[in-house]
């Protein structure tokens, strides 16, 4: 099947530090800063379940 016309769905499960795009989400989504969130998936890794937790507290 042609690539072109086959959209995969992003893992939301993930954070992808090297993806503008979703930096950008997941700023928006969390509330918080690029830096704040880099700290986050430095220190948690890159599981959104574990980024979120981390933040809240």
């Amino acid at each position: 099947m042609d690539r072109l016309t086959k959209r995969e769905q992003p893992d939301r499960s993930k954070i992808n530090m090297h993806e503008a795009w979703e930096v950008k989400h997941w700023t928006h989504a969390l509330g918080v800063s690029r830096e704040k969130l880099q700290q986050a998936v430095d220190k948690v890794g890159n599981s959104a379940a574990a980024v979120r937790k981390e933040l809240s507290v």
